[in-house]
């Protein structure tokens, strides 16, 4: 059963199924402070949470890469997330520092690279080659 897992465990699952408004893993009070591409913003709370992540997490997929690191209090996750949107391949890279209280992810520090369509993510192996 889905609740039975930890709270990152859910957050992650909900991620990859595209499913952000049925996650229970967060706190009532829950605050997000993401870095994005030139930008910064702070959530608090879990609808206004819901909001922004429901944006990024829109559509399946799949983690290409997933390191975790437990931390005292929380732990630290850093992947590689692959999904199709309009039938155009995309990825991203998130690194979140997670707080955990109580079973509930009380605080999301993520650090985002953006995300990269098919064009930019070839774009970017050719530079690596």
């Amino acid at each position: 059963m889905l609740q039975e897992l930890p709270p990152v465990d859910r957050f992650l699952d909900a991620v990859r199924n595209a499913t952000i408004d049925e996650c229970d893993a967060w706190s009532a009070d829950v605050h997000l402070d993401a870095t994005v591409p030139n930008w910064r913003m702070h959530r608090r709370g879990v609808e206004e949470l819901r909001a922004t992540y429901r944006n990024w997490f829109a559509d399946r997929g799949e983690f290409e890469t997933l390191r975790r690191f437990p931390i005292p209090g929380g732990e630290v996750v850093d992947y590689l997330l692959a999904w199709s949107e309009d039938g155009v391949p995309h990825t991203a890279h998130h690194l979140h520092v997670f707080e955990v209280a109580d079973d509930r992810i009380v605080a999301d520090t993520v650090l985002c690279g953006g995300r990269w369509s098919a064009g930019l993510m070839a774009a970017m192996e050719a530079a690596d080659a």
